[in-house]
């Protein structure tokens, strides 16, 4: 099974009341997703939202989950590795922030074939730009 996944956190000050969407795509077949949480930050609704998603695929697949944060994208393909060799501390030795969150992340991950890419926000991407709609008005 192929999947799309677009994602996106949103936030109404930061800290604040925070939003997340997802929109999963199967094919023809589209179903969006979305939450929300008070007292949050921007990135961890930009987390939230692919974890969320990732827990709505119950069948193991292959999925490209396009995000236009590159926290997360950066985070979970290339940062990731650092922090689990230097026991969740970041390049400079503080503790990694938002850790649950990308312990969860990465756990979701392992059970797919997940291909991660960045797409510029706000550029005409209309799943991109839909997505970000629904995390917005989460934070209303």
């Amino acid at each position: 099974m192929k999947l799309k996944i677009y994602t996106d956190g949103a936030c109404s000050g930061n800290p604040g009341k925070g939003g997340w969407a997802a929109i999963i795509l199967d094919g023809d077949r589209q179903s969006n997703i979305s939450g929300s949480e008070n007292k949050t930050t921007n990135n961890r609704m930009e987390l939230m939202a692919p974890i969320m998603a990732l827990k709505k695929v119950r069948k193991k697949s292959e999925i490209t989950i396009y995000t236009d944060s590159k926290y997360v994208k950066d985070g979970i393909t290339d940062w990731i590795k650092k922090w689990k060799l230097n026991n969740w501390k970041s390049a400079s030795k503080k503790p990694v922030k938002n850790k649950d969150l990308w312990i969860k992340l990465d756990s979701s991950c392992q059970r797919h074939k997940v291909i991660w890419k960045w797409v510029k926000a706000h550029s005409g991407n209309r799943m991109n730009n839909l997505v970000d709609e629904l995390a917005v008005l989460k934070t209303k």
